[in-house]
């Protein structure tokens, strides 16, 4: 075989020899750029979901800062509810204090109306003519009026001529058409017989007399005036009176005294 031919046949077995390096570091390029490919890929996967995470941690914060804002403005809310409602509890606690001191007001006027009636109702009472009697004689009579005589009537049963004569004197004066004005006279004349004012003592139970001649104590008044007459030394005026007593009224207890009284004059 010539040099030509064994360089060919050289260069053909350099070549069978060379074709598996060959092929082999063709596919580890491919191979390279398969795992080039497959990192780039992965990076920008990671770049991408790096992207993605910011903007959802972005996203995040901004969610969180809305949701801080949020809660400040819950918290001053509810601070500012709290502050009204402290404010309520004191307005609340301030009308169930003006509620109790209305209500003691209240009761404060009730008693004080109360009270007012019944001083209304006792002053009327007071005014009201009210029943009553005296010397078996029934009239109406005004509470003070009836208080006045008894009182004028107590004055002299306890012998104070003076007073009592007073007492029955401004009775009368204030109370002329009083029921009990003929047993005024009557009571005026013996305080007065007992201070002895006869002649003014002998007015008032002539004024008894004359005005009410069937008063019970009219027989008496007669009996009285004929007792001022003897101590007044009239025994002729004591004894037309005892004449008029025995005449006017005959069956009476006076009358029967006065015929005592005038047997003792003879």
């Amino acid at each position: 075989m010539n040099l030509p031919a064994r360089k060919m046949l050289a260069a053909l077995a350099l070549g069978v020899f060379a074709l598996p390096a060959a092929r082999a570091a063709l596919f580890e390029d491919d191979d390279a750029r398969k795992a080039i490919l497959e990192l780039r890929q992965r990076v920008q996967a990671m770049e991408q979901a790096g992207a993605r995470q910011a903007e959802l941690n972005a996203a995040a914060a901004k969610t969180n800062a809305q949701l801080l804002d949020q809660i400040e403005v819950l918290k001053r809310s509810l601070f500012e509810l709290n502050g009204q409602l402290e404010s309520l509890r004191g307005e609340i606690a301030k009308l169930r204090g003006t509620d109790e001191q209305l209500a003691r007001d209240l009761a404060d006027v009730q008693r004080h109306q109360k009270d007012i009636t019944q001083g209304v109702d006792d002053r009327i009472r007071k005014l009201e003519p009210i029943k009553t009697s005296v010397d078996g004689r029934e009239f109406m009579a005004d509470p003070e009026e009836k208080r006045q005589f008894d009182e004028a009537l107590a004055i002299l049963r306890n012998g104070d001529f003076d007073k009592a004569a007073s007492s029955f004197g401004t009775f009368l004066r204030r109370y002329p058409g009083s029921g009990y004005a003929d047993s005024a006279r009557f009571w005026l004349g013996n305080a007065l017989y007992g201070k002895r004012e006869y002649k003014e003592a002998i007015a008032a139970f002539r004024g008894l007399v004359n005005n009410a001649p069937d008063h019970p104590r009219a027989p008496e008044a007669l009996l009285a005036v004929a007792n001022c007459q003897i101590e007044a030394k009239d025994n002729k005026g004591a004894r037309a009176t005892i004449g008029e007593l025995i005449k006017t009224y005959p069956k009476s207890e006076a009358a029967q005294a006065g015929r005592e009284r005038l047997a003792a004059l003879k």
